[in-house]
């Protein structure tokens, strides 16, 4: 049995690192992808040359280019010019879609919207007014504004969204809505204004293991997501990043769940991110993660194969099931202290929350998972997939536990998300989420309900300042975001301090509310991902301090 010193004495063996690799955040199906506003201006005219001003006294030179519709070919006679439709009467204009460019980064107006503050071992966002964008969705056709609100954004009252229409904070094809009897037509664009809360994060830093021209290597504390999701924006390791050291337009090479810790790589060019893609689909990568669980686990090498099902989504919540997805993961003891054990866990497959329901499966929960290690799995808390409980009862558990002991930050959601209709259908597989990325076979999200989409969107949700995170259906196309700092206040990011009198919103639901800040230890899962290996690099980071042959709580 190889102890915890031995580990990560292997950890720091000469390696060789040829560079990882880089993934473009991953863009959900359907979803239109942002625009030049994200941080990105356009580089070249539509012959993709750069096209000089015209300047003073020159005319801008012709650019050859496809012949128009109405230019006809040589020898052919002149196609009369197309007449535009005209309108009914009463009939309302709408503009057609704009063409948006590919690629999605971030930049200094993204990271400049708002500053952070430390207070009790939190790292907190101050409040930020925040435009959320959409074209219409295919069921929404034919509705009216009004009963789109009252039939599937439920968390405010009407009333909230006849002040926020009259405050001109919805816009409808950049025109404010005045009548909220307007009937939605294909194509429509929405745009809403929202003031945004973010839940607090742990204060510890992001430590960088490594960087070159090819990759960023960090090491995650717990708690924080790896990417934008759901009420995450600037507490995520992008925005971090971005914002503290100057790391911009980093590309996604895999996720962590937003309560892991450990190695996380982002690449710096599509290059490289299309090159560690091919090691995923060969399974040429490896991943070794270490966790502390409950009880004496067996001294000898455990292999577990049991399928798992997703139950939930939404919340995040998955079993074991036959009728589950195959899934391997091999576990090896490194240490006992009396009370838990600390183990290795190396996943040969990357199933949502893997790891942790298959520690579960196996009688040794992680010490304290805020999922797999409650009460509401039953007295054996899922020991060998007994759970005296249909789905519905078993997230209603969940649930309720978390609600009693306010946490349910803990798990993703807010009171919002379980009263209202907005967000209350599950994305789906991952899969039909996200493009590709290499998913944490500790979490297979980056926020646990919330993070199947891409980095730079959010569903749109008028009555909220948060989001479910779950992108659009297909016959949505979801546009990017923007927003606007509270107050042209001078604070700098990083200051300590408590919120501004004037970071207040007389409609913003939030501001009214009195919410228990969690503590830096809830925010504190013990899974650390301790390694990532791939053809030509290895990455370590230091076992972190509960892995501890000695540690006790």
């Amino acid at each position: 049995m190889r102890s915890a010193a031995a580990v990560w004495a292997a950890c720091l063996r000469p390696v060789l690192r040829c560079g990882a690799v880089s993934v473009l955040p991953p863009h959900g199906p359907g979803m239109a992808e942002p625009g030049p506003g994200l941080g990105r201006e356009p580089q070249s005219g539509p012959t993709g040359r750069e096209e000089p001003e015209p300047g003073p006294g020159r005319e801008p030179e012709p650019q050859p280019g496809p012949r128009s519709r109405e230019e006809p070919e040589p020898g052919q006679e002149p196609q009369p010019a197309r007449k535009k439709r005209r309108l009914a009467a009463g009939d309302r204009y709408v503009p057609p879609p704009r063409r948006l460019s590919t690629g999605v980064s971030f930049g200094a107006s993204h990271f400049a919207e708002t500053s952070y503050y430390f207070e009790g071992g939190l790292r907190k966002v101050r409040p930020y007014y925040f435009d959320f964008r959409t074209y219409c969705k295919g069921r929404w056709v034919g509705r009216s504004l009004l009963h789109v609100f009252s039939t599937e954004f439920r968390a405010q009252p009407l009333d909230y969204y006849r002040a926020a229409a009259s405050a001109g904070r919805l816009r409808l094809n950049e025109e404010p809505v005045r009548d909220l009897s307007v009937v939605l037509k294909n194509n429509d664009f929405l745009r809403n204004t929202v003031h945004r809360h973010e839940p607090p994060v742990t204060a510890q830093p992001i430590h960088i293991l490594a960087e070159d021209q090819e990759v960023v290597v960090v090491d995650k504390p717990s708690s924080l997501p790896v990417h934008p999701c759901g009420r995450f924006r600037h507490n995520t390791v992008i925005f971090i990043l971005g914002k503290e050291h100057g790391l911009q337009e980093l590309h996604t090479i895999h996720r962590l769940d937003r309560m892991t810790s450990g190695v996380l790589l982002f690449a710096k060019t599509v290059e490289v991110s299309k090159r560690i893609d091919e090691q995923v689909r060969e399974r040429q990568l490896e991943k070794e993660y270490v966790c502390r669980v409950v009880g004496e686990f067996p001294e000898h090498e455990v292999v577990c194969e049991e399928p798992i099902l997703v139950v939930s989504y939404k919340v995040g919540v998955c079993r074991v099931d036959p009728k589950g997805k195959c899934c391997k993961t091999t576990f090896q003891r490194l240490s006992y202290n009396g009370k838990s054990s600390v183990v290795k866990c190396l996943p040969h497959t990357g199933r949502t929350h893997q790891i942790r329901v298959h520690l579960q499966f196996l009688g040794h929960p992680i010490v304290n998972d805020p999922i797999y290690n409650m009460e509401a799995w039953g007295p054996d808390r899922g020991k060998g997939g007994k759970i005296d409980k249909t789905d519905e009862e078993l997230l209603k558990a969940l649930v309720e536990e978390h609600r009693s002991k306010q946490s349910l930050d803990i798990l993703g959601i807010m009171e919002e998300d379980l009263n209202s209709g907005a967000g209350s259908k599950d994305c789906g597989d991952s899969s039909e989420c996200t493009k590709p990325v290499q998913a944490d076979p500790s979490s297979g999200n980056s926020c646990p309900a919330e993070d199947a989409q891409d980095p730079g969107m959010d569903t749109w949700n008028p009555g909220r300042n948060d989001t479910i995170g779950c992108p659009l259906n297909s016959d949505a196309n979801l546009e990017t975001q923007e927003s606007k700092e509270l107050n042209s206040c001078d604070n700098q990011d990083g200051e300590v301090g408590e919120k501004g009198p004037g970071e207040k919103d007389p409609l913003c639901v939030e501001c009214k509310m009195v919410r228990r800040d969690p503590s830096p230890k809830e925010l504190v899962m013990y899974l650390h991902a301790l390694r990532y290996k791939g053809v030509g690099f290895e990455y370590c980071s230091r076992m972190p301090e509960w892995a501890a042959e000695d540690w006790e709580e």
